[in-house]
């Protein structure tokens, strides 16, 4: 009877085994993991490859994870991805992965739309968030928690129209110039050039206040919006800064025109359009008249020379019924060498990982694009990345931003008191946070 009673229950673990076995298999081959994505490129340069990266992940991934298929809606550009995105939310089909704007970011993490991604960071003995760039992998934290992970980041870079310098005869500035060393060019190349009774040549332009509080060392909020920091001294020093660069030219801004035309020295762009405009054939349509580089921003007297980073993120549903696969898919995409490796190859942003952009691969790929002389040193690259500084993430921070800009800009074209009204813009924003 033991015996009996032995070998009915050892066919009972049997076939219990394999029917679980049977569900389990039956359930993964009919797994659809879905994706979304916008197509083209989010820096708003030109991208043909839009799709390359993400098909050759999927497929990888796809390959090492049998049964398992993704998928993704082709065709959503940028300007209708976000609206797009909301409405999948409301409809309930919010893709399991899927990428995310920086303005998106703050909403979707505090309406609770992005899955919080501690724990399975915690759980993966693989990831090592040392492996990223800080200011990248901070750009998906809300409230001390991550929500996001990075998938590529550019950063600002000084552009430099050596032409224009070459006819002052000004030497190109050093990676390690200084704010004193800023304002010295754009006051000697200021001028009427024509004897026409107004400027037509320029310092700069777009540099922001936001670029000089970034470099002197300041910041504008704390991490979660309940501290606001426009009366910092190196605040005040920043926007003092900028108000002097503005008089060099009788407060006359330059447009976009005037650079694209050679009549401005400096001018603050994205890494992107480094990448897309300097090697030929882009080059010749772009900017055909003058010789240009690029290098890193003016440091202040209290800060570095520190760029700010805008990065593309890639987070979970919080909705997700596959959590384990979208946060092995959401690493391959994000934490993968091959991956971003290929951001180097087929986009124009830099990798999020340290390892892969300071590279052998990414110096050669760097070398190959760009003309004899020219390229833009890699140890210069990894120096911007390391030393940039992502804007905080609270759920009201682009309007504060917005309210900040324009009373800013007013505040440089004018003669008030800067201290003054810093502390009533700052009174103002923490009302309007409140």
């Amino acid at each position: 009877m033991k015996r009996k009673f032995r070998l009915v229950v050892c066919i009972c673990l049997t076939a219990a085994a394999v029917a679980g076995m049977w569900f389990w298999l039956h359930r993964l081959v009919n797994t659809v993991l879905t994706f979304g994505m916008m197509a083209g490129s989010y820096w708003d340069v030109p991208n043909g490859n839009c799709y390359q990266i993400v098909d050759q992940t999927i497929h990888r991934f796809e390959a090492a994870h049998p049964g398992v298929h993704v998928e993704y809606t082709s065709g959503i550009l940028k300007r209708d991805y976000s609206e797009w995105l909301s409405e999948q939310m409301l409809l309930g089909k919010t893709p399991d992965v899927f990428m995310v704007e920086p303005d998106d970011f703050n909403t979707f993490s505090s309406i609770g739309a992005l899955k919080r991604l501690d724990k399975l960071i915690a759980q993966d003995k693989n990831f090592h968030a040392s492996d990223f760039y800080l200011a990248s992998y901070d750009a998906g934290v809300y409230q001390g928690k991550q929500y996001a992970l990075p998938y590529e980041s550019v950063p600002s870079l000084m552009f430099v129209n050596k032409t224009l310098l070459k006819q002052e005869e000004i030497p190109v500035p050093k990676d390690n110039w200084t704010w004193a060393d800023f304002y010295a060019i754009c006051k000697k190349v200021t001028r009427d050039t024509k004897d026409e009774g107004r400027i037509n040549q320029f310092g700069f332009y777009g540099y922001s206040w936001k670029d000089a509080v970034y470099s002197n060392g300041a910041s504008i909020f704390n991490s979660d919006g309940s501290a606001c920091y426009l009366n910092n001294p190196k605040v005040e020093q920043a926007v003092q800064f900028c108000r002097e660069l503005s008089k060099l030219s009788d407060n006359i801004a330059p447009s976009s025109k005037d650079f694209d035309l050679g009549h401005v020295v400096f001018r603050p762009f994205l890494f992107s359009d480094y990448r897309t405009y300097k090697p030929y054939p882009w080059s010749i349509k772009k900017y055909s008249n003058f010789e240009w580089g690029c290098i890193r921003m003016p440091s202040g007297p209290s800060g570095g020379n520190v760029s700010g980073l805008n990065t593309l993120l890639m987070g979970i549903s919080s909705q997700t019924k596959h959590s384990r696969l979208a946060w092995e898919f959401l690493s391959m995409l994000t934490d993968d060498t091959e991956t971003q490796q290929k951001i180097f190859q087929d986009s124009q942003g830099v990798s999020v990982l340290k390892k892969v952009t300071r590279s052998a691969k990414t110096q050669k790929l760097l070398n190959q694009e760009m003309p004899c002389g020219q390229q833009l040193s890699q140890r210069t690259l990894d120096k911007v990345m390391d030393s940039a500084v992502t804007s905080p993430r609270f759920r009201k921070y682009n309007s504060a931003i917005q309210l900040m800009d324009s009373r800013v800009e007013k505040l440089i074209s004018s003669n008030q008191d800067i201290n003054a009204e810093l502390l009533t813009l700052k009174r103002d924003v923490l009302n309007d946070l409140a």
